[in-house]
C-alpha cells in the first residue's frame, strides 16, 4: 500500500479489516434485516426501528477488553517482525503506545458524543456503554494501518474522528433501513477506510525513516510543511481502498447471491420468530411476551414432524436420526411434560381427597404387610 519496497504488517492488517467492513456491508444488502427491525408484523413501516438489545452487556464488554489486549499483538507484535532490528524496540513501543490512545479517545468520544446527542433529543442522558465498547474498536481499527508511522499526537487525532465516525454512520445506515446486528460496517468499513486515509495524510517523516527506511513521500499534512504538497501517499491510500472494494464486490456479492438464492442463508421465518437461541442452539423457550404460544406451537409441531420423518429412514437407536439440537429440545418437552402433570383445573378439595385417598391405601398396604 505505501510506495516503498519493504511493507510493514499493520497496513496489511488495515486492509483486512477494511474487507471485513465491505463483506458485512454486501451481507446485510442481501439477507435484508431482521424480522420487526423496520415494520411491525402486518409489515407496516414502524417510526422508530425496533431495538434488539444484547442479552449481556458484562460479556461484551469483556470481548472488547479481550479484542483491545489482542490488537497489541496485531501492532506492537508485528511491528516486531517488520522493521529493522536497530529500530525494532522504539517502533513496537510507538505501535503500543499509538493503539491505546486511539482506542481510548475513540471509546471516550463516542460515549459523550452520543450522551450529548441523548441530552439534546430526549432530555434523558444516560452512558450507554455499546458506544464505548464500539466506539474503542473503531478507534483500534483506524490505527491499525498508521500505528508505527504517525505521532502519539496523530494517533489520539484519529481515534477521535474514528468515534465521530462511528456514531455517524452508525445512526445513518438505519435512515437507509440497513440492519447492521454488531455494527460491523461502522466499525470496520468505515473506520478502516478512513485509518488507511489517515496514513496518507499523517504519516511522520521521522517514523516512515525508521520503519521503512525513506522519508520521500510522506503524508499530506506533512508534505505541506514541505512546501511541496506531494500527494503519492494520500494517493496510493486511496488507489487501494477502491481495489479493495472492488475486489471484495466481485468476489463476495455473487457468493452471497448464491447462498440467498439456495435458500442458505436465512434461517427459516418460523424458526427464526421464535429465536435461533431455540431453534438452531438448542436454548430454552423462556417464554417471551414477544413469542406468541401460537409460534411455540407451530414450531414444536414441525420439530416433531422432522423427528419423525427422520426416524422413519431407517436409523437404529433412539437418536441416531436426530441432530443434537433436535435431541436437546426433545429432552426438554418430556422434562416439561413430567413437572407439568398436575391439572391446575383441579381444586383445593380435589387434591385434599387425593392426598386423603393415599394415606388409605398406604395404611392398607401397612395392614396387609403385618398379617
Amino acid at each position: 500500500m505505501l510506495p516503498r519496497k519493504k511493507t510493514s504488517f499493520p497496513p496489511l492488517l488495515n486492509t483486512l479489516f477494511l474487507l471485513q467492513g465491505m463483506t458485512a456491508l454486501f451481507a446485510t444488502i442481501t439477507l435484508g434485516p431482521r424480522r420487526g427491525r423496520f415494520h411491525d408484523e402486518e409489515g407496516n413501516e414502524l417510526e422508530k426501528p425496533k431495538e434488539f438489545p444484547g442479552s449481556s452487556i458484562s460479556l461484551q464488554m469483556l470481548g472488547a477488553f479481550i479484542l483491545w489486549f489482542g490488537w497489541y499483538g496485531f501492532n506492537a507484535g508485528s511491528a516486531l517482525n517488520g522493521t529493522p532490528n536497530e529500530n525494532r524496540g522504539s517502533v513496537a513501543a510507538l505501535a503500543a503506545a499509538n493503539t491505546g490512545l486511539s482506542a481510548g479517545a475513540g471509546g471516550l468520544t463516542a460515549l459523550f458524543v452520543n450522551l450529548w446527542i441523548l441530552e439534546r433529543y430526549t432530555g434523558e442522558p444516560f452512558f450507554d456503554l455499546k458506544y464505548a465498547m464500539n466506539g474503542t474498536l473503531s478507534g483500534l481499527v483506524a490505527i491499525t494501518a498508521g500505528c508505527g508511522v504517525v505521532e502519539p499526537w496523530a494517533a489520539v487525532l484519529i481515534g477521535f474522528i474514528s468515534g465521530l465516525l462511528y456514531i455517524g454512520s452508525s445512526k445513518g445506515i438505519l435512515r437507509l433501513r440497513l440492519d447492521d446486528a454488531v455494527d460491523a460496517i461502522p466499525c470496520h468499513l468505515v473506520n478502516g477506510a478512513w485509518g488507511v486515509t489517515a496514513v496518507g495524510l499523517l504519516a511522520s517523516p521521522s517514523r516512515l525513516l525508521a520503519v521503512h527506511g525513506q522519508d520521500e513521500h510522506v503524508g499530506w499534512c506533512y508534505s505541506w510543511g514541505r512546501g511541496s504538497g506531494d500527494g503519492t501517499l494520500l494517493a496510493a491510500q486511496m488507489v487501494s481502498i477502491l481495489f479493495i472494494i472492488s475486489w471484495t464486490f466481485a468476489i463476495m456479492m455473487p457468493f452471497f447471491i448464491f447462498l440467498d438464492w439456495k435458500g442458505w442463508f436465512r434461517s427459516d421465518p418460523l424458526e427464526e420468530i421464535v429465536g435461533l437461541d431455540t431453534s438452531y442452539h438448542g436454548g430454552c423457550i423462556l417464554g417471551d411476551s414477544d413469542v406468541q404460544p401460537e409460534y411455540i406451537s407451530a414450531y414444536k409441531q414441525r420439530k416433531e414432524e422432522r423427528r419423525v420423518s427422520r426416524g422413519s429412514t431407517g436409523s437404529s437407536g433412539p437418536f441416531m436420526s436426530r441432530s443434537p439440537i433436535e435431541t436437546a429440545l426433545e429432552i426438554m418437552d418430556e422434562e416439561e411434560h413430567n413437572y407439568g402433570d398436575t391439572d391446575p383445573a383441579k381444586s383445593d378439595d380435589e387434591e385434599d381427597s387425593d392426598d386423603k385417598e393415599v394415606v388409605v391405601n398406604e395404611q392398607a398396604a401397612g395392614q396387609d404387610a403385618s398379617v
